[in-house]
């Protein structure tokens, strides 16, 4: 049983508020219903994070 999305086409994007340098930044990936892919923008083929959706809300709400 596979538990991972498939990710070779996914849509990455950063945060507004992310800076234009590329520092320490991290992307999303949208239309992966009831979880959020996460990863780094300075290593995008590095490991990705399989985020619950009620956690991604509760970290982003964390951080408001």
């Amino acid at each position: 049983m596979e538990n991972s999305p498939h990710l070779e086409n996914a849509r990455w994007r950063k945060s507004s508020y992310s800076g234009s340098t590329g520092g320490d930044c991290v992307e999303v990936a949208d239309g992966f219903p009831g979880t959020v892919p996460v990863r780094d923008s300075k290593n995008v083929s590095g490991a990705v994070l399989i985020v619950g959706l009620d956690a991604w809300r509760a970290f982003v709400d964390g951080l408001r």
